[in-house]
């Protein structure tokens, strides 16, 4: 129970102190740090949830409904950021001219969404559920299982959250399009969060694990970014986009081709039964055979 109080405050501090920075909106990393601190204090909620005991109107569900809010706006800094940065310079102007219906769209989309990501962030069920964290980490309740040490109960802690990932029918897709790779995302980004709660007595193999992970988790979202760039020019009104626009789509399906061929290597190496029973057998002894680095 202590160390999930930890975790909490850990993250409900960091979302603090971004706050005004993601108000400010003069630069899109503070927001991406506070989606990311959104997702890891729903996960410490749902991992330790177990352990405490919480006030009724914190829940796991109403971070997520904040958590969206971010992630449409952020997932809009991401597109903007590939076109500027990655794909505009490489055009030649006449499809530059081309595509600035669809940058003023993607421009447009985003005011919108940030007008209600502010709306959430000020919203008061959220603030109020960060008062009533704030209230809890001052008199922490814990349930028997949340009094009880947490190393003999490593394992217990990351097995719903890493049990029948290799199952997931994501692995065995050939189309990089396939939408059972954003779900297979999804649950790469869960264990691995769940295990990175836990890295304290993660050992050297476990560790190197993780950053494959977040590796594999990396390559399956620029895949997925790269389908909603696709669907965004798409409904933009570029409906002659491969005549209009041959040389963006060629990049296009060159940086598709990129991330699908390091995801499959990454992959690939990831299913090999000897890694598969190496990564279970660790898993199973997270914990026994090394000391923590904290208590």
């Amino acid at each position: 129970g202590a160390f999930a109080q930890e975790l909490i405050h850990r993250q409900i501090r960091r979302l603090g102190k971004l706050q005004a920075e993601v108000l400010a909106d003069r630069d899109p990393e503070p927001l991406h740090q506070l989606r990311v601190s959104l997702r890891r204090l729903r996960t410490a909620l749902l991992q330790f949830g177990p352990a405490v005991e919480l006030p009724e109107s914190v829940s796991e569900r109403r971070i997520a409904a904040v958590a969206r809010r971010t992630s449409l706006c952020r997932d809009l800094d991401v597109l903007q950021h590939r076109m500027r940065n990655q794909l505009l310079p490489r055009l030649p102007d006449e499809e530059k001219r081309s595509l600035e219906g669809a940058m003023k769209r993607l421009a447009r989309d985003r005011a919108q969404a940030f007008g209600g990501l502010v709306e959430a962030l000020h919203s008061s069920r959220y603030l109020k559920l960060l008062e009533r964290l704030h209230k809890w980490q001052k008199r922490p309740r814990f349930t028997p299982l949340g009094e009880r040490p947490l190393q003999p109960w490593l394992a217990d802690w990351q097995a719903p959250f890493t049990a029948g990932l290799f199952l997931h029918p994501g692995w065995s897709v050939t189309d990089p399009a396939a939408e059972a790779l954003h779900g297979l995302r999804k649950r790469i980004k869960m264990a691995r969060y769940c295990l990175e709660n836990l890295e304290p007595w993660c050992d050297a193999s476990l560790l190197a694990w993780i950053e494959d992970l977040r590796q594999a988790q990396d390559h399956l979202g620029e895949l997925h970014d790269l389908q909603i760039l696709n669907r965004t020019l798409k409904d933009s009104g570029n409906h002659r986009k491969r005549k209009d626009l041959p040389v963006l789509h060629a990049e296009l399906e060159v940086q598709q081709l990129q991330h699908w061929l390091r995801w499959h290597e990454l992959s690939q190496r990831l299913l090999a039964d000897s890694n598969r029973s190496s990564i279970q057998r660790q898993l199973l002894q997270l914990g026994r055979n090394a000391d923590p680095l904290v208590t």
